[in-house]
């Protein structure tokens, strides 16, 4: 283990992160114990189905409040687990055997279902849209199944009178709330962790995500997978408790009135989701027979009203309220997180012992349709050497970024990164081979602060925790360096949405650094910078790869600045390599001039800008 080389003053309470949800987990169960006493018949009947609709209501905030996957499909897999117990109840009768081999089936529909939905919807690639779309359609062809099952589903009358578990109303109260209880403990442990900030990061920007070495499509597949699971757990209750079950359980409209549900309740703040759907269901149960119509109409206006004037929902509006009108309490004692250098990688040799190409491109194209954007790249770059790519607007340079860093965008040719063939891969396969992209805009995660952010960014080198939060950050030594010299390290607990400019890009270098790359793809990185910004991150290159031996490939605009910085520059014009060679031969070649149809009397390119 390396020597810890600086602190980050995190506040973070020193009391377990679990010591306060279960507390209030352990409260809820009193809760239930009494109430299950103490309570009318009716509303424990109701209550029941409510906790039910609340545990649904809970995977549909984490999918779509934390994830921002806007989901339908959830009554669809409760609609499996009820219907599986219903299903054996009823045409192989019932034994505690039968009851476990229903909710096993239950759970095994659900689960491959759920894999079926993730290999459509979250391929790499995919628009966030195709979730909706898939989730959409699946209640509907579920129902169409149930309807074409005839006798054997009940068809559009469903099944019931079945013999079930034998248990007291009080009885089912206290399970289906214990059930709701120990979800929410769970979540609430689990967005609350390192592992659990990625939700966040997945919400705000998920090509960075993959840029930083995350396979999105399967953290988004798992998710559904375990939302899947639960959501068919809890319709095993439900049948087990109502013993009936009919289509509309796994319907369209059902799925629906979920997501209203957590958009009235409040969209990523776990408990908002839980209130929404006790208070709507258990009001419905009261209300709709008397006012059938005005009911669903007062909700279907509340839901329009809080779309459009309180986005968030109401949970976190009075939250904020209660913080405001409440005396502001003393923040919890921090504890320092250490900031650990990593062990510096090893570069690979070949077998004469001279360094490995870090960067090698053969004959690269990119096209659409025939439209060449870049015409047969070839070049070698290596470790240690800052080569600045330059050239006018819409010579192919960010092409041809694009091209090295994802393997998917090239149309012919062939690049390789540390002597491995990058062929077809994702970007966050082409990360595992030691290439790091900067975008040419900023891109951090708004909502997250500057630490958390560089924990997302550590997330394949090392990962986090699904349960509790890390008091120690292990970071590699040219990270570390970004940080000192911008002053991010003092700021750890700051939002990146308060960040400067200036800020914002230094960590976005420190956290493509925290990758532990050997290429490094820098787009325009000094835009928007003040010229002493410019002159800070110019030294922070040079740093990069005299003393850390990386390979950076910089697409510049301001030749001054390349000139200070590079040790070589290939000229782009019109998708083909036009000059490659010293920096002072190319920055005053007369071709280079040409290209660029005009240049300030101090070098810089009037146009900014890239393709």
């Amino acid at each position: 283990m390396a020597d810890p080389v600086s602190t980050l003053p995190l506040r973070v309470s020193a009391a377990p992160p679990w010591r306060a949800p279960l507390v209030v987990g352990v409260a809820a169960l009193v809760v239930l114990a009494v109430g299950s006493v103490i309570l009318p018949t009716f509303l424990v009947n109701n209550l029941i189905r409510s906790f039910l609709y609340a545990a649904l209501a809970l995977t549909v905030d984490l999918l779509w409040g934390y994830t921002g996957i806007l989901t339908f499909g959830q009554s669809a897999f409760f609609g499996i687990g009820a219907y599986a117990a219903g299903l054996v109840f009823v045409h192989a009768g019932y034994s505690p055997l039968l009851a476990l081999g229903a909710l096993a089936a239950g759970l095994a529909a659900a689960w491959l279902v759920s894999r079926a939905i993730g290999w459509l919807a979250f391929y790499h690639g995919a628009s966030p849209l195709y979730a909706s779309v898939v989730t959409l359609v699946l209640p509907i062809v579920l129902v169409q199944a149930i309807y074409s099952g005839g006798e054997f589903t009940g068809s559009s009358s469903g099944l019931s009178g079945f013999d079930s578990i034998d248990l007291p109303l009080e009885a089912w109260f206290f399970i289906a709330g214990a059930f709701l209880t120990v979800l929410a403990v769970l979540a609430w442990l689990f967005v609350r962790s390192d592992a659990g900030r990625l939700l966040v990061a997945i919400r705000e920007n998920e090509s960075r995500c993959e840029y930083l070495g995350i396979d999105v499509s399967r953290y988004k597949a798992r998710l559904m997978d375990t939302c899947a699971l639960v959501a068919a757990f809890a319709g095993f209750l439900f049948a087990c408790v109502q013993m009936v079950v009919a289509p509309e359980y796994a319907g369209f409209v059902f799925g629906t009135e979920l997501v209203i549900w957590v958009a009235l309740g409040g969209r990523g703040s776990l408990i908002g989701p839980i209130i929404g759907a006790l208070l709507i269901d258990t009001g419905s149960a009261y209300l709709s027979g008397d006012l059938p119509y005005i009911w669903m109409l007062l909700i279907g206006v509340a839901f329009v009203v809080v779309i459009v004037a309180m986005p968030r929902g109401l949970a976190p509006l009075v939250a904020d309220g209660v913080r405001r009108a409440m005396p502001r309490r003393r923040v919890a004692a921090s504890v320092p997180v250490t900031l650990v250098a990593a062990p510096a990688p090893a570069r690979e040799r070949v077998a004469d012992g001279t360094p490995r190409s870090a960067l090698s491109l053969r004959g690269v194209h990119k096209h659409f349709g025939s439209l060449k954007v870049l015409d047969g790249i070839s070049f070698d770059a290596h470790a240690g050497e800052l080569l600045s790519l330059i050239g006018p607007n819409g010579a192919g340079k960010s092409t041809l970024m694009r091209c090295i860093a994802d393997g998917a965008q090239r149309s012919g040719g062939t690049v390789e990164i540390g002597g491995a063939d990058i062929r077809h891969l994702a970007p966050y396969d082409c990360v595992a081979l030691g290439v790091g992209r900067k975008f040419q805009t900023a891109t951090v995660f708004d909502s997250l602060s500057v630490a958390d952010a560089l924990r997302i960014a550590r997330y394949r080198v090392a990962p986090p925790s699904k349960w509790k939060r890390a008091t120690t950050l292990e970071l590699p030594q040219p990270a570390l360096d970004v940080l000192r010299l911008t002053g991010l390290d003092r700021m750890p607990e700051q939002p990146c949405r308060y960040l400067s400019h200036g800020q914002k890009q230094a960590l976005e270098l420190a956290m493509v650094l925290a990758l532990e790359p050997r290429t490094v793809l820098l787009d325009e990185p000094t835009a928007g910078l003040t010229k002493q910004e410019r002159t800070q991150i110019g030294s922070i290159f040079v740093s990069l790869a005299t003393r850390y031996r990386m390979c950076l490939l910089l697409v510049e605009h301001d030749l001054d600045f390349v000139r200070q910085i590079s040790s070589r520059i290939v000229v782009l014009h019109q998708g083909r390599i036009v000059m490659d060679g010293g920096v002072d031969d190319v920055v005053n070649s007369d071709l280079v001039r040409a290209v660029y149809a005009g240049v300030s009397h101090t070098g810089a390119v009037n146009s900014e800008g890239g393709a």
